[in-house]
């Protein structure tokens, strides 16, 4: 699988201005459904939540991989956002989270969500490739590091 390939730059907000988790979660929730991603974002943000309950999707280094499978989510997906400011997200190693990759696949068992999943919080352990994340002045400037990344492994 290549991430590229699931990056959809309609999912992708680098410019959010929230402050809390529960705000920026629906707010990505909200970017699902108005792309169809989604069936209903009530249920999907209730599955996101009680995702984040059993424990924090924050692992840690300012990022965030929320996941969930639901019968209302049309077909796997991922929607990124980038805050202006850092969000308490009671993350593994207490710093706040600025970027947030969602992922929401269908109800069932998908390797692809899995390898999707895995492969993202590889990725974002890498320092430079977070780095650049971060300041990446557009979404084409975002995605073309995505394929850089992709191109290098």
């Amino acid at each position: 699988m290549k991430i590229t390939e699931m990056i959809d730059k309609n999912l992708i907000d680098l410019d959010l201005n929230i402050d809390n988790k529960t705000d920026a979660l629906s707010k990505i929730v909200h970017l699902l459904k108005k792309e169809d991603k989604i069936k209903s974002e009530d249920k999907f943000l209730a599955k996101i939540i009680e995702r984040e309950r059993e424990g924090s999707t924050g692992f840690g280094r300012g990022i965030a991989v929320p996941h969930g499978k639901s019968e209302t989510v049309n077909e796997l997906s991922l929607a990124i956002v980038r805050l202006n400011k850092g969000i308490e997200y009671h993350s593994m190693d207490g710093r706040k989270v600025n970027l947030i990759f969602m992922v929401a696949d269908y109800q069932g068992y998908s390797p692809e969500y899995l390898k999707l999943v895995s492969k993202l919080v590889s990725w974002l352990r890498d320092n430079e490739f977070r780095e650049d994340l971060l300041s990446a002045e557009n979404k084409s400037e975002f995605f073309e590091l995505f394929r850089k990344k992709e191109e290098s492994l």
